[in-house]
């Protein structure tokens, strides 16, 4: 297949209504079974099994059994990060006001996981630390950790090693944010580092989205340790 049928084939798979909410639900990390999905596209269970069949099979999704149970998350970090500039771009200004009119979307613009790393507010002041303290630099398209970045995270008993490790998956990375349109972390840091803020309780999710909210246990550590004033 050539490029730009393959360029085609994808743009094609994400513009359908009832596979872009889809898509969307997938955006906090977690693995969803078809039924789950389904509900959440307002779609039956028949053409939820027909269309994760083509996002599958188009490498945009990954299945995992447990047991009789099969389980669909994003394939990679590139798929999330293709969902989150077509969110940029589809709606620049609406995006903005619909964060902004009542509590839920407020939790979303506040924190949120975006795939594997942290997004939103919470995700751009953690950020913003790193980089006023030398920890991390960014550029348009790539970022590095520093010495002194390397060794504030050994500190933190953040494992860079593990992170580093995983393979086709790039280190340090800025990610524009879509709502606050300024760069967040992301890359093999910003997923070792979003893990964990959860591992020892800095962070929790808020049940049906994937906003997070910071613990006061979160404030304190993320303020001691990486120089974050978020509030």
């Amino acid at each position: 297949m050539s490029n730009n049928a393959r360029f085609a084939e994808i743009a094609a798979l994400a513009g359908d209504p009832g596979r872009a909410s889809m898509l969307n639900g997938l955006m906090d990390g977690r693995a969803l079974t078809a039924t789950e999905l389904a509900r959440l596209a307002g779609i039956t269970a028949q053409t939820a099994s027909s269309h994760l069949t083509k996002m599958t099979e188009a490498g945009l999704l990954l299945v995992e059994k447990q047991g009789r149970h099969r389980y669909h998350r994003l394939a990679s970090p590139a798929v999330a990060q293709m969902i989150e500039s077509i969110m940029r771009i589809a709606a620049p200004e609406a995006v903005v006001r619909q964060l902004r009119t009542g509590p839920r979307d407020m939790a979303l613009r506040a924190g949120r996981t975006c795939y594997d790393h942290l997004a939103g507010h919470l995700g751009v002041s953690i950020t913003d630390a790193l980089i006023d303290a030398g920890h991390i630099e960014l550029g348009l398209d790539a970022g590095e950790v520093t010495d002194s970045g390397l060794a504030l995270f050994d500190r933190a008993g953040v494992d860079i090693k593990a992170a580093a490790a995983k393979r086709g998956r790039i280190l340090c990375r800025p990610c524009l944010d879509w709502s606050e349109r300024r760069p967040h972390l992301a890359g093999a840091i910003g997923a070792a580092l979003c893990a964990h803020c959860f591992n020892h309780g800095w962070i929790r999710r808020i049940e049906g989205t994937r906003a997070v909210s910071v613990t006061p246990n979160g404030h304190r550590h993320l303020r001691e340790t990486f120089g974050v004033r978020y509030s």
